[in-house]
């Protein structure tokens, strides 16, 4: 085993779900404000997944106020309370640029069918 990765395996979180492209997410994560911290949850559709082990982040989009907000979490950070799946979307590939173009009902994915 590498040195980083056994100096990196304790901080690895374990309680993230499965997560994939397409994929509605709530992420709660945590703000601050001058001296006061709080939660902000950030709903959206999971655009693509990077990297691997400690450095793998996410990118979650959604429409607010009519224009398109994206924002990247780091899903080991500290700063996440909470990742939670809301529903599974139908994703044919890995990175979901295309939804930039679409606007309202089109922008929305066929939820994955559970057997």
């Amino acid at each position: 085993m590498n040195v980083l990765d056994e100096i990196v395996k304790d901080q690895i979180r374990t309680d993230i779900p499965t997560l994939a492209p397409g994929d509605t997410v709530k992420v709660s994560a945590k703000v601050v404000e001058g001296n006061r911290e709080r939660v902000q949850v950030f709903e959206g559709t999971i655009l693509r997944l990077t990297g691997g082990g400690i450095t793998r982040s996410l990118t979650v989009r959604r429409i607010a106020s009519g224009v398109g907000v994206e924002r990247t979490f780091k899903v080991n950070s500290p700063r996440i309370e909470k990742i939670e799946v809301v529903r599974h979307g139908v994703a044919r590939r890995a990175k979901l640029y295309f939804l930039r173009r679409r606007v309202g009902k089109a922008a929305t994915l066929r939820e994955r069918r559970s057997n």
